[in-house]
């Protein structure tokens, strides 16, 4: 659906800059102190004179219920909804806000921030909340896994178990990218299990043997790995799988990813879709990621981009402008 063919009841209102909003924080993600953070985001908004309410959540359990909240209030209100977290916590309240008829915006606080530097909104605060505050609506595609929202990608198999070895690292050693890269060299030593992939999309059905399997929808990452993202312009997803290959081979296109040369390996398949269709022989449920957060989903797994898009705030000023 484009923005043009959204109903009134779910296409969010044109900006008026008066707009009271509801800012969803989770204190607990990204790599700043809270207490700066919320410090921060009054001080912009007292002396630009706008109406807020800071919404901490120091309980992942307790977001999504924190985000209804948010979302409801800023329809009764006429307002806007502002996530601050990493990309996990960026997906979750974009997941409510999605069909509410609501301007969505972001504070980046993670490690890597794909999806707000993808739209060049800064990942200092300071900076992206007054991109912000003079920004202009601009609908995003998003992703859809059995119903779940992802801003940049998800994915079952290898790629969960590498974000989940990497989070228990960054716990011990800190939310550096060195010990992301560290934790999955130590990941690949381990011989990663092989999935029997059944996939339908196009028209056509595809058996496979995989380690992995990630679904992208962020230019950024793509062309940072060198995957091809030229799709993701017409409305369509990009999925990546590796054949059955060993440690060495893995080693090997972990370094292909470093040096953005992945999408030449032999041993990496990838496709574009509008909607793909995933059975895994012997498998009725299955670890998955969506934007860095794992949980199990029932298969088959639905992977399609949302019938509707996402209403972002984006800088209008190229001052505040992330160009990195």
């Amino acid at each position: 659906m484009t923005p043009s063919q959204q109903s009134p009841a779910t296409a969010a209102r044109p900006l008026t800059g008066q707009e009271p909003l509801f800012i969803v924080l989770n204190t607990g993600s990204g790599r700043g102190d809270a207490q700066v953070l919320q410090e921060t985001i009054g001080r912009i908004l007292d002396e630009a004179g706008r109406r807020y309410e800071l919404m901490p959540v120091d309980d992942p359990s307790r977001l999504a219920e924190v985000a209804r909240r948010a979302v409801k209030r800023a329809q009764d209100e006429q307002g806007a909804v502002i996530a601050a977290g990493g990309d996990g916590t960026l997906s979750a309240v974009a997941g409510i806000v999605l069909g509410k008829g609501v301007p969505f915006g972001i504070l980046p606080q993670g490690t890597f921030n794909y999806f707000g530097r993808r739209y060049g909104i800064s990942q200092e605060t300071e900076v992206a909340l007054r991109g912000f505050l003079q920004g202009i609506l601009r609908p995003v595609q998003v992703g859809m896994l059995n119903g779940r929202l992802f801003l940049v990608n998800a994915s079952l198999g290898l790629y969960p178990q590498l974000l989940e070895d990497r989070e228990a690292y960054k716990q011990k050693f800190g939310r550096k990218r060195w010990v992301a890269l560290w934790s999955g060299l130590v990941t690949l030593l381990r011989a990663p299990r092989q999935l029997g992939l059944q996939l339908e999309y196009e028209g056509q059905a595809r058996n496979m043997r995989s380690p992995t399997l990630v679904v992208g929808n962020n230019k950024l990452q793509l062309e940072h790995i060198g995957i091809a993202s030229e799709e993701l312009d017409r409305n369509r997803l990009v999925a990546m799988a590796a054949r059955p290959v060993g440690t060495l081979a893995l080693y090997g296109l972990l370094l292909r990813g470093l040096f953005s040369r992945l999408g030449d390996a032999d041993h990496v398949v990838s496709f574009a879709f509008d909607r793909l269709t995933v059975r895994i022989r012997g498998r009725s449920r299955v670890k998955v990621a969506t934007d860095g957060e794992i949980s199990w989903m029932n298969t088959p797994l639905e992977f399609k981009v949302a019938d509707e898009p996402l209403p972002l705030v984006v800088p209008a000023d190229s001052e505040y402008l992330d160009r990195s």
